[in-house]
């Protein structure tokens, strides 16, 4: 099979490329720079310009560019960077793709669960309204961006990820230093919920959005059963062997991040019913799976 990948020099698009590979797969790499290697295909998100040409012959494209959430402190000009990345991009590859004379058969649009917003103690599937604030709205615009590929026929899978699990980045990449040093601790009151999903599972996740004829539109991509943030911190702590005596106050925390302190301290309790019922088996379903497996994660 060939695959077409955006954000393939992130964490998740690393490992989703060295998956397909490992199994045989031409995978082809959409690059925003003049491409340097046979196996990329250039592309300019901001342009509205793909080389669709390149593309030819793709049964999937799997998109997962975007500017880091939790890269920088949400100024107004870094929302908008955030926005602009997922919404303009989308809607540029999806405007690509219908005019192709012979389009993939299916479009995996990265999105995340961040569309529900705060959540609290209630669990949400993809049956949930989405919710109200900066990335809620976010996640609601990427996913309409996707309608010209919709609209022609490809099918269209947004894959709602959660709180990806891994040593070597993202979001819980930047927890293990902190956690080794013997400084981790819970954030606010630890009491709000964080829908996780290991590395391993969410590469086979994506596969199987791909390989699954009758999934499309929205999908959690997050393991069954969500954990607190206080268990996650107990969790790490026993992993790795260290104390969790630092908690970090909300307050502090509103101070350090800005605006992005309170996706951090909100709650959410998302649960994957749609990639349960197509008959996705998790091979980490619990936090201290997903844990042990990440300290064994590819650099």
């Amino acid at each position: 099979m060939r695959i077409a990948i955006t954000g393939s020099s992130g964490l998740i698009g690393k490992a989703l490329v060295r998956s397909l590979r490992s199994d045989g797969h031409d995978v082809v790499r959409l690059v925003r720079r003049e491409p340097e290697a046979v196996d990329e295909v250039r592309w300019d998100p901001k342009g509205q310009e793909v080389d669709t040409a390149g593309l030819t012959g793709c049964t999937a494209v799997v998109h997962l560019a975007g500017a880091g959430v939790g890269d920088r402190r949400w100024t107004a000009a870094y929302k908008q960077e955030i926005r602009d990345s997922r919404v303009l991009g989308t809607r540029t590859l999806a405007t690509a793709l219908s005019s192709m004379a012979a389009p993939p058969r299916v479009f995996v649009c990265g999105s995340a669960i961040g569309y529900y917003g705060d959540t609290g103690d209630r669990r949400t599937d993809e049956s949930g309204p989405a919710g109200s604030g900066f990335l809620p709205e976010v996640c609601v615009a990427w996913e309409r961006a996707a309608k010209p590929a919709q609209d022609a026929g490809i099918r269209t899978v947004f894959a709602r990820t959660g709180l990806v699990v891994a040593r070597s980045g993202g979001a819980w990449g930047r927890l293990f230093p902190i956690f080794r040093l013997g400084l981790g601790g819970r954030l606010g009151d630890g009491s709000q919920y964080w829908s996780f999903i290991s590395l391993h599972d969410e590469i086979r996740a994506l596969r199987h959005l791909i390989d699954t004829e009758e999934l499309a539109g929205p999908v959690n991509l997050t393991a069954p059963e969500p954990v607190t943030n206080r268990e996650v911190t107990a969790v790490m702590g026993h992993v790795l062997n260290r104390p969790t005596l630092f908690g970090v106050p909300a307050p502090v925390l509103r101070i350090a991040l800005g605006d992005f302190a309170e996706d951090v301290l909100g709650s959410q309790r998302v649960v994957p019913r749609r990639l349960l019922d197509s008959g996705f088996t998790f091979d980490h379903p619990r936090i201290l799976d997903a844990i042990r497996s990440a300290t064994r994660d590819a650099p």
